[in-house]
C-alpha cells in the first residue's frame, strides 16, 4: 500500500470533527465575513487551529483527542464582530499516523469457515 493512500484525507476528517458540526459552522463563518466584507468594505479573517493530545497514557490505545477551535472576525458598519468556537473530537491514529473516528483495522473476527476466531473466544 502506497503512502499516500495513509495520509488523513482532509475532507473526511473535517466531516468527522464533532459529529459533522464543526464543518457547517466553517460555511456559515465563511458565509458571514464574506457578506461582512462585501458590506462593508473592510477585511475579516477566519482562523482553524487544532491541537492533538494523547487520550491515554496506553500506547496500545491509538487514540487522540482532537482540540478544534474556530475563531472568525466579521466586519461591520461600525467596527468587527467576532467569535471563537473550541470543541473536542476523540479519533484514532492509524497505520501512518491517518486519522480516522473509527479504527481502520479492528482484527479478524471470524475464521473463513465463518466461526468466531479462537481470540474471541472465551476461555
Amino acid at each position: 500500500m502506497s503512502e499516500t493512500n495513509r495520509a488523513t484525507n482532509v475532507p473526511d476528517f473535517l466531516g468527522e470533527l464533532d459529529g459533522g458540526v464543526f464543518e457547517t459552522k466553517i460555511a456559515s463563518a465563511l458565509n458571514e465575513v464574506a457578506l461582512g466584507v462585501l458590506n462593508n468594505g473592510s477585511t475579516g479573517e477566519i482562523t482553524l487551529k487544532f491541537k492533538v493530545a494523547r487520550l491515554s497514557k496506553s500506547l496500545e490505545e491509538k487514540r487522540v483527542m482532537i482540540t478544534h477551535k474556530m475563531s472568525y472576525v466579521r466586519p461591520t458598519p461600525r467596527g468587527k464582530f467576532s467569535e471563537e468556537d473550541t470543541t473536542e473530537t476523540p479519533m484514532y491514529v492509524n497505520r501512518g499516523g491517518k486519522l480516522t473516528i473509527l479504527l481502520e483495522d479492528q482484527g479478524q473476527l471470524l475464521t473463513l469457515a465463518g466461526e468466531i476466531d479462537g481470540q474471541l473466544r472465551s476461555k
